[in-house]
């Protein structure tokens, strides 16, 4: 089996972290080849926002994501047809860090009146499972790659330098889980 490793940037706000006013305006992607690696392929696209298009201050200084990428990219319907042939038609588990990155998609799914494509429809929260795994109390991937003496590689919420380091994680992580043994949440 393979492992999609996905980490998502969304419009955002100081004063509001309400999910379904967030847009995705980046997702990187990780295919690993098993739950070990190696790293199969990557995958990075900037999304346009419809609703809110004009990124806050706060969301530029948060991700470095400048307007002008995002003028310039597609929609999420367009993106999602080119993440989609990306990953391909192979069994994959979708992993990221966490249980946002999953609840945001299903936003955009309802949002722009799309099917949730299958390789949505199994999800491990990484998170969880290093925290049970750790036996700790969840916490950020900056933080878990701290725990395991991995240096953060690339900018903290890019989407594609996020998802390597989640995917560097995760192939820590994949091994000790015990598949379809309650750890992977069914959409």
């Amino acid at each position: 089996m393979r492992f999609l490793i996905i980490d998502l940037e969304a419009t955002c706000w100081p004063e509001s972290s309400d999910i379904s006013r967030m847009e995705i305006i980046e997702v990187g992607a990780v295919m690993l080849a098993s739950e070990t690696g190696p790293v199969e392929s990557e995958f990075e696209s900037f999304i346009r926002p419809t609703q809110k298009p004009l990124l806050s201050d706060f969301c530029k200084r948060l991700t470095g994501i400048e307007q002008q990428w995002i003028d310039g990219a597609e929609t999420f319907p367009f993106v999602l047809t080119q993440f989609t042939a990306w990953a391909g038609s192979s069994p994959c588990l979708f992993c990221s860090w966490g249980d946002y990155d999953r609840k945001q998609f299903e936003v955009e799914f309802l949002r722009h009146k799309l099917q949730r494509p299958d390789l949505f429809s199994r999800h491990a929260n990484l998170k969880k499972s290093f925290a049970e795994l750790k036996g700790i109390r969840p916490c950020g991937m900056k933080r878990a790659l701290q725990l395991s003496g991995l240096p953060l590689e690339g900018r903290h919420h890019r989407a594609i330098d996020d998802a390597k380091n989640i995917a560097r994680l995760a192939m820590l992580i994949l091994p000790s889980l015990q598949l379809g043994k309650g750890n992977i949440d069914l959409v």
